[in-house]
């Protein structure tokens, strides 16, 4: 039996979606992704990583994650967007996190984690699903460096969701601006451009022969 979900999950599905959906965490989130345990105060447990909450904010300047309005999720339908009942899927940015370093030349090394849900719609059916995410340094809302990633989703038959992360971890904000920058992670759906219909010319002695007076007039 094909995993669906129903018109209760659906709607709080979209309800997510519409109020941003992500959420910037702490260390919880870091020591899950990047392999990290122990105890909670950030140090410990094999990670290569410590939480942000490791970091005195003297040192560093570390914001939150931002998503922008209208980059927490994408969706496919099946025919025309915006009926609910003939969505295939969506997908939505479900958690982030980051941690900052301060550099010796006085840059910021950033480090952004993102993990990703897919749900199946009405009219959707499990597979591999494609995300495409950016994660930008913005410096008053002007970006200063960004990263393009694909991420993968699958989602196995007999299921609804499934999930993915991605780690950027090569962000440097100059030394310039690294009070007040911001991080970024945008979702947002592939756009194909429609090709341009064109007429073609006339061919240079048809032209010349329309408008050559017609014999006996």
């Amino acid at each position: 039996m094909r995993g669906t979900i129903t018109t209760a999950r659906l709607a709080a599905i979209l309800g997510l979606a519409l109020t941003g959906g992500a959420q910037a965490e702490s260390g919880g989130f870091f020591k899950n992704m990047f392999g990290g345990g122990g105890s909670g105060d950030g140090g410990g447990g094999g990670g290569n990583l410590l939480a942000p909450k490791a970091f005195d904010p003297d040192d560093v300047y570390c914001p939150n994650v931002v998503v922008p309005e209208g980059g927490a999720a994408i969706q496919a339908f099946a025919g025309a967007a915006g009926d609910n009942t003939r969505l295939r899927h969506q997908i939505v940015v479900s958690r982030l996190s980051r941690e900052c370093r301060a550099l010796g030349d006085g840059s910021v090394s950033v480090r952004v984690g993102i993990e990703l849900r897919a749900m199946l719609g009405p009219a959707g059916a499990p597979g591999r699903f494609e995300a495409p995410v950016t994660v930008s340094i913005l410096y008053g809302e002007k970006p200063v460096m960004s990263r393009p990633h694909r991420v993968a989703i699958p989602i196995p038959a007999g299921t609804a969701q499934g999930e993915a992360s991605v780690i950027e971890n090569d962000l440097v904000v100059p030394a310039d601006k690294a009070m007040g920058y911001d991080i970024a992670v945008t979702l947002s759906a592939r756009k194909t451009a429609k090709p341009v219909a064109r007429r073609k010319p006339a061919p240079a002695a048809d032209a010349a022969q329309s408008e050559a007076p017609v014999p006996g007039q």
